[in-house]
């Protein structure tokens, strides 16, 4: 396995709100973590920092993530905690009343791969060259989608698009999706929608095809999106499986 992670501010935000990680536990078992964060006063950044930070350590805190019921109770578990964390923080700062932050991870162990998420920041595997999506967007165009009463091509452009159904730190209780996917795949690709905004789905795959380095193709997409404006932090975490 190799994997790398980036973030990057863009070109219109001057601070990042993202963060992103991605850990390796003793048994061999990965997390990947991406958060981006919303509110003013740098609450953003803070909500995102919380929720990552705390995921990380209390996976690496783990002696082993268990099996598949356990991992997805653990999930649900620190996911919650964290939330309470930014709800802890606001109650002592009152300036960042109204931050918080979506959260897409994955979770792979030699049985079993897990995606989760609360917001927009999307998680999808790659296969046979290609990428799949594996997240549903929480977003109130996507609901509408779903509905019937948009179709997806006017979802694209739609003045709400980015207006979120879920996040942390908005309610005291979170739900989050949990997708349970087979592992056999080429990689785990997670990122923030200031990507997904940018960049059609082909040209992601497109980069993800390249004979570069894991490094090489990660600032490659940075460099594509803030080409096309970087209107939003990018940020993205990938892991690839080699020689297997």
């Amino acid at each position: 396995m190799k994997y790398a992670y980036l973030t990057d501010p863009g070109k219109v935000r001057d601070h990042n709100e993202d963060s992103v990680n991605v850990v390796v536990d003793k048994n061999g078992e990965y997390l990947l973590i991406v958060a981006d964060g919303m509110g003013g006063h740098r609450g953003g950044e803070i909500a995102s920092s919380i929720a990552c930070d705390h995921v990380s350590s209390s996976f690496l805190s783990l002696e082993g993530i268990g099996n598949k019921e356990n991992a997805i109770n653990w999930i649900k578990k620190v996911v919650s905690e964290a939330n309470n964390k930014i709800y802890e923080y606001t109650a002592l700062h009152p300036e960042s009343v109204g931050m918080g932050t979506t959260i897409v991870l994955a979770i792979l162990t030699k049985e079993y791969l897990l995606f989760g998420n609360i917001g927009d920041s999307s998680g999808f595997v790659f296969k046979d060259n290609v990428l799949h999506k594996i997240t549903t967007d929480h977003t109130l165009v996507n609901l509408l989608v779903k509905s019937g009463e948009l179709t997806p091509e006017e979802a694209k452009d739609h003045p709400r698009k980015n207006v979120l159904m879920r996040a942390l730190g908005a309610n005291t209780v979170v739900e989050m999706d949990i997708f349970d996917v087979e592992t056999d795949v080429d990689g785990i690709f997670l990122c923030s929608d200031g990507l997904t905004n940018m960049l059609e789905l082909k040209q992601i795959n497109r980069v993800l095809n390249e004979n570069l380095s894991l490094d090489k193709k990660l600032n490659k997409l940075v460099y594509k999106s803030n080409n096309r404006g970087g209107t939003d932090n990018i940020s993205i975490a990938y892991l690839e499986r080699v020689g297997e």
